[in-house]
């Protein structure tokens, strides 16, 4: 999907768009206030005051007809130039316009302005010269957004809309926003009950119905096992840490904002862990090490908690409570090299298996001129990017570089996916890191009997298990790979009086050889069960009637195909069991 943020062109013609929206809008709701229109990746939004009247799904096309009508006025947009002093004057009436004002750098003497027509709005720009330009437009949605984005102020009206150069480009964007909706992972985990929400649990805190923590159980002992083979070592950490903990780590300094706030029980201030690398320098630092015991591998599937904004939060994809695939790597300077290897060797071998192809890498480096986000020492910094740069140009990977988006210990390499819908997201992270040890005073002895001070490789090949599991849902549109589906198998006996009792003994068999098998045996016409087995997206559907009561036997329909195959019992078993070991993925 493209990014119109990113395409000039379009960027100024959505950016345009949006105060066509606001002029339609002033035109059929006089008394309406406006904040801010701007681009996003989708198009553009408009934040509105609308006083007492709340938008409703009836709304939008009258505002979009609004606004084809002003398009075809064909008004030409033109640019003013005004003093702070003129622009307060023109907008005095308008809180919102006057509180942009005064917020505006001191040294900024001249503020800009455009008009169409009837309509004013300030506005940096640059806008398309008429708005007759803008012909192919469709507003998608509307939504309640806090002004400034603060809770504590008034809920503004959020109208959200999308404008293209042709009704080509218009219709296929569109296409792709329907694709996107049928994939979303929140309404397919609505539909499969693989996660859900409440407000009393809280905003970001979802909950795992017994579908989905299949699916991520499957996935913990997939990676699980994976790790143990490359000789990791798994922890269980506490979800909380002193406040001290994370001034030693550096996080409280740089990180507090990202943090729940701090809780005081007896004498000890505590907070929600929001990462699980300074527990893990402590379990290190648990005994002496000798330079022999080098690597130290520290897995742990965690559980962390991050402040999210409330209008950031989504579904399983972001959230306030997440479950990391995370793992610490202690190393001599010497075994950098390799150990980086075996991480990116680790993060394709997973990519294979779940058919990932569309992926490339970042190099995420600091912004040198930034002292407060990244630690200041450029002697360490220029040391652990040129370790990275050298060993990504040895495993001759195509990579690009990303300046400021380090984590403020180090660089780190990560991995950018392209899904099947949406911008990509960042899955695989692995980060340098020669701070930490040193704040934490971790060592080793090295072979001359000296104390030396180890380096952190921090990395996560799932990310986290919520955001890796979103993934999925909208990658399979929810028809998962068998070894991971909630039910592998539904049996389904033609008639539930004739072949009930074999349809129930075919079902307990599988399920003995460790088959997700399910027996669908009500009293309902056989195409509306078969049509359920379906639409559940179940990898395998069994239809026993008489003929396979008789031979012993079963016919087997694979989900999204309408041709039955009959075998033995002996050889489904077989099949699905070698299907579910290769951890095959059916295109």
């Amino acid at each position: 999907m493209i990014n119109i943020k990113e395409n000039e062109k379009l960027s100024i013609m959505n950016h345009s768009c949006a105060h066509l929206l606001a002029q339609a809008v002033k035109h059929l709701y006089k008394e309406a206030k406006f904040w801010v229109g701007p681009v996003i990746e989708e198009g553009f939004y408009y934040d509105i005051d609308l006083g007492d009247k709340t938008l409703t799904d009836e709304d939008l096309p009258k505002i979009e007809r609004e606004m084809k009508k002003i398009s075809k006025d064909g008004k030409r947009i033109i640019r003013h130039e005004l003093s702070k002093e003129e622009a307060k004057e023109m907008f005095k009436d308008d809180p919102y316009k006057l509180d942009l004002i005064s917020r505006m750098d001191e040294n900024e003497e001249r503020i800009s302005c455009y008009s169409q027509g009837d309509f004013t709005d300030l506005c940096r720009g640059p806008h398309v010269d008429t708005v007759k330009k803008l012909k192919y437009f469709k507003l998608i949605k509307h939504s309640g957004a806090y002004w400034k984005g603060d809770a504590n102020n008034k809920m503004l009206q959020r109208i959200y809309g999308v404008c293209f150069e042709t009704q080509e480009d218009l219709d296929a964007y569109l296409q792709e926003l329907e694709e996107a909706k049928q994939r979303d992972h929140r309404k397919i985990g609505k539909e499969q009950e693989l996660f859900m929400t409440h407000e009393l649990v809280g905003s970001g805190m979802p909950l795992w119905l017994p579908n989905g923590a299949l699916i991520r159980h499957e996935l913990e002992n997939y990676i699980y096992k994976k790790e143990r083979d490359m000789g990791y070592n798994h922890v269980y950490t506490p979800c909380v840490g002193t406040v001290d903990l994370y001034k030693t780590s550096g996080h409280w300094d740089h990180y507090k904002e990202n943090m729940f706030p701090m809780m005081k029980v007896d004498e000890e201030e505590f907070v929600l862990r929001p990462m699980n690398c300074p527990h893990h320098m402590l379990v290190y630092k648990n005994k002496m090490h000798s330079y022999r015991d080098l690597p130290i591998r520290i897995g742990e599937f965690a559980t962390d908690f991050r402040y999210e904004a409330s209008g950031a939060v989504k579904g399983l994809e972001r959230v306030r409570c997440m479950c990391q695939n995370d793992a610490h790597l202690f190393v001599r300077p010497d075994q950098i090299g390799d150990e980086f290897k075996r991480v990116v060797s680790l993060i394709l071998d997973v990519y294979k298996d779940f058919g990932i192809k569309d992926y490339k890498f970042r190099l995420s480096l600091r912004d040198k001129n930034d002292k407060e986000k990244y630690f200041d020492d450029d002697e360490m910094w220029d040391t652990a990017e040129n370790k990275l740069r050298e060993v990504l140009n040895e495993l001759k990977v195509d990579y690009f570089e990303a300046e400021g988006e380090a984590a403020f210990y180090g660089p780190k390499l990560d991995v950018e996916v392209k899904p099947a819908v949406g911008p990509e997201v960042t899955l695989s992270t692995c980060q340098l890191d020669f701070l930490l040890p040193r704040r934490f005073e971790l060592t080793y002895v090295d072979s001359n009997g000296e104390k030396q001070t180890p380096v952190v490789i921090h990395r996560a090949i799932f990310g986290t298990f919520d955001r890796f599991t979103a993934f999925l849902i909208e990658e399979t549109k929810g028809a998962f790979p068998t070894w991971l589906a909630p039910t592998q198998v539904e049996v389904i006996p033609v008639s539930s009086e004739f072949q009930g009792d074999y349809a129930s003994s075919v079902t307990e068999k599988l399920k003995e050889a460790g088959i997700r098998a399910e027996l669908d045996d009500r009293n309902e016409k056989l195409g509306y069960r078969l049509r359920e087995s379906q639409t559940k997206k179940v990898p395998y559907t069994l239809i026993l009637g008489d003929k396979e009561k008789q031979d012993n036997t079963i016919s087997y329909r694979l989900h999204g195909q309408k041709e039955t195959t009959t075998i033995s019992q002996e050889e489904f078993i077989k099949l699905i069991q070698e299907e579910i070991n290769k951890k095959e993925i059916r295109k």
